[in-house]
């Protein structure tokens, strides 16, 4: 069995993005997917599972060269936990498996290995600032079964707000945890942001 695996999210349809898959804009040259992929990989000791859907021929082609394995989500237009759940079915057996969404561009290897490191075992771990949670999240291997139970709500958001006692919340003031690109006004505001780090 593997330390830690992750599953990657890249199934969406980013209608509110417009026309564009977010995932496909590059950041820095990179496009974002791949950005995300990189980081999964560089943190996991499993090969890294990312989920496809919409325009899947296009994100494998930007993940090209990478060491991954692909999952074809066929109900991704039915929402984001059917695409956990493909996940995790085809993730292989680790002892933490990260649910990582593709379109937090400013996720480094050093705020994954932090998070792994404050991992509880028996619980799922999600970072917080004050009442807003962020993602990624660490599922232990214990727990993967009964987030799967459930066929009409499977994956991590229902299981975690209908049996808080497994979950453990680690408060950070890392804004990375907490920035996805949604929007057009998201994806400026990451820019800035970025324009101004030195």
């Amino acid at each position: 069995m593997y330390n830690c695996a992750a599953i990657v999210l890249a199934a969406g349809m980013s209608t509110r993005m417009g026309d564009t898959n977010k995932l496909l804009i590059e950041i820095d040259g990179t496009p974002m997917i791949r950005r995300s992929v990189m980081t999964a990989i560089a943190t996991c000791d499993a090969p890294v599972t990312v989920v496809t859907g919409h325009q899947s021929d296009l994100i494998k082609a930007a993940l090209s060269g990478l060491p991954v394995s692909f999952m074809f989500n066929p109900n991704y237009a039915k929402g984001q936990k059917t695409s956990v759940a493909c996940g995790l079915n085809a993730s292989p057996e680790a002892e933490s498996t990260l649910v990582v969404l593709g379109d937090q561009p400013r996720l480094t290897p050093k705020h994954l290995s932090w998070l792994l490191a404050q991992h509880s075992a028996a619980k799922i771990t999600i970072p917080i600032c004050e009442d807003n949670r962020g993602n990624p999240v660490v599922v232990p291997h214990a727990l993967m079964p009964r987030l799967l139970a459930d066929k009409r709500n499977p994956g991590c958001y229902m299981f975690t707000r209908q049996s808080p006692d497994l979950v453990k919340f680690v408060e950070t003031d890392q804004h990375a945890f907490f920035q996805d690109i949604d929007t057009p006004k998201d994806l400026d505001n990451l820019t800035q942001q970025e324009e101004l780090t030195p």
